[in-house]
């Protein structure tokens, strides 16, 4: 998978939905951004989560069904002959979603939990671990750490914001290079970046007019590859939408970070 994310001097993409709400949305996704990522030389990953368990209400959106929406998954790799990731929760999923996916993703509030990380290992996949909004960059070694102690190697990092005061999140971009001593892939995830938590209605706000500002900074302090929630229309995506990008909008916004990241490696030659 490695070998795959550093095919293109280009950084690479995990993007899809939030969560998994039927095939033809995840399919029309993947293949819209599949065709400009594959026109930019962007390596792609289709990014859909089976299941969502970290909900603020309990009558939030969870999921159409874990297997129903692996066996999704599985179609779009298939068919698009593309890698998918997806986030597990406990040891159990780990070994279930391996079976379909080909990158295992930590949630950012369990990526201290090292029965999960050790059980993400044990698959062989590539585990990606976000980084906690209560952590240091610096503490991400320790994650890393477990992943490789394991007996695995492929292990990336995702940065997702700082918490900052009770409802909003900040970005320190110090922590891309800090990370990236790690000797792994440092993923910076634009859009849950732009969230805005714990308000008062029980569902999370976000700027999603900032996309572009938060991804063109990463590309420029050198991230290795961004993360991007999009959805066709997400006024009415089930979960997350208030901080995704409109998936008309993925194309010219790419080709544009394309021509930053062609400007930022001249510049470092």
């Amino acid at each position: 998978m490695f070998d795959y994310l550093k095919s293109s001097p280009n950084f690479f993409l995990f993007a899809g939905p939030c969560v998994i709400e039927g095939e033809k949305m995840a399919l029309d996704i993947a293949e819209t951004v599949a065709n400009v990522a594959d026109e930019l030389n962007i390596p792609y990953v289709f990014k859909g989560s089976y299941r969502k368990a970290n909900r603020s209400r309990i009558d939030s959106f969870t999921g159409i069904g874990d297997i129903k929406a692996l066996e999704i998954l599985k179609k779009v790799k298939q068919e698009l002959n593309i890698p998918v990731v997806t986030d597990i929760h406990t040891n159990e999923e780990a070994a279930l979603a391996a079976e379909y996916v080909d990158i295992l993703q930590i949630p950012a509030f369990l990526c201290r939990q090292t029965e999960l990380l050790v059980a993400a290992a044990k698959t062989g996949k590539m585990v990606n671990i976000k980084k906690g909004q209560f952590l240091s960059p610096e503490a991400m070694s320790f994650a890393v750490q477990k992943v490789r102690d394991a007996g695995n190697n492929s292990v990336a990092i995702t940065e997702r914001g700082t918490s900052f005061g009770y409802h909003d999140l900040i970005v320190d971009y110090r922590g891309i290079p800090e990370m990236q001593r790690n000797v792994c892939p440092v993923i910076l995830d634009v859009t849950h970046s732009l969230q805005q938590p714990n308000q008062p209605k029980g569902v999370t706000g976000g700027r999603p007019d900032l996309i572009e500002t938060i991804a063109r900074a990463g590309i420029a302090v050198g991230v290795d590859g961004l993360f991007i929630e999009t959805h066709q229309d997400p006024s009415v995506a089930k979960s997350d939408g208030a901080n995704m990008l409109k998936l008309s909008k993925i194309g010219p916004l790419l080709r544009r970070l394309t021509e930053l990241r062609h400007t930022v490696n001249n510049l470092t030659e």
